[in-house]
């Protein structure tokens, strides 16, 4: 994992590129990240950065918290979340210092995190996309219903984990390999094209994406191996070598010699 950003998802719009397409963007507030702890592999066996985002009450805030803030000289937050880094990269971070929208540049890719919007108690079509069954010929009031859940007498009972109705969202949720649109530097602020987990408001984790993503186009011609027959050109006939000269027939001997 790298270094990343806390922030709250704003809400979505759209920007126009300079060929007039509109891109639907996420507009997310990562302003204000503050550093509360640098963790070394010398000191804690690993290196991570921990950075606080938000604001929040004193009187909300225990003694721990308020001791371990007040070691870093930050205010206290509403979100705290650790980033593992590279112990190269502890150098350019300070303890109390402010981690800005500047890391991410356009065009990259970066994975979002946050908490799913909450939908209630739902049943098996909205939950996981069953297929519905037939509104005619004879079907009564069971065109969203799951169908047969039970058994034979062997094993006579419901597996675990069979997809039934339920609640429906409110989970943590990570979209990948979004790609930044627009970095606002003066606002704090990352325009991301697509949809972000979450309502407006809810707190968002940003952070280069993890998963590797395929350049689109046409996939690059491979050049052709030497070992190949078509390959090489074809080699030159041998010139044919001539051939021998017939010998002499031997002269008759003369009579009466």
């Amino acid at each position: 994992m790298t270094l990343g950003l806390v922030g709250r998802k704003v809400g979505m719009t759209r920007v126009f590129t300079d060929d007039g397409d509109s891109l639907p963007v996420t507009v997310l507030d990562v302003s204000d990240n503050r550093v509360t702890q640098i963790k070394s592999s010398a000191t804690d066996g690993y290196s991570a950065v921990q950075v606080t985002f938000g604001k929040r009450r004193a009187s909300r805030v225990n003694k721990a918290s308020a001791g371990h803030l007040a070691k870093a000289a930050v205010e206290a937050g509403h979100v705290l979340r650790e980033f593992r880094v590279p112990e190269s990269e502890l150098g350019n971070l300070k303890l109390g210092g402010k981690i800005g929208v500047d890391i991410f540049k356009v065009g990259q890719k970066v994975d979002v995190s946050g908490m799913s919007q909450g939908k209630g108690f739902a049943g098996v079509i909205k939950r996981h996309h069953f297929s519905s069954n037939r509104a005619s010929h004879g079907n009564s009031l069971s065109t969203k219903k799951p169908g047969s859940t039970g058994m034979a007498q062997d094993p006579g009972r419901v597996f675990p984990g069979k997809r039934m109705a339920g609640h429906l969202g409110a989970a943590q949720r990570t979209v990948q390999g979004l790609e930044v649109v627009r970095v606002d530097a003066e606002r704090q602020l990352l325009l991301i094209r697509g949809s972000v987990p979450g309502s407006r408001g809810r707190d968002i984790v940003v952070r280069p994406t993890t998963k590797a993503t395929r350049v689109k186009g046409p996939s690059p011609k491979v050049a052709p191996s030497k070992a190949s027959p078509g390959a090489a050109k074809a080699a030159p006939a041998a010139k044919a070598a001539p051939a021998p000269a017939a010998k002499a027939a031997p002269a008759p001997a003369a009579k009466g010699a």
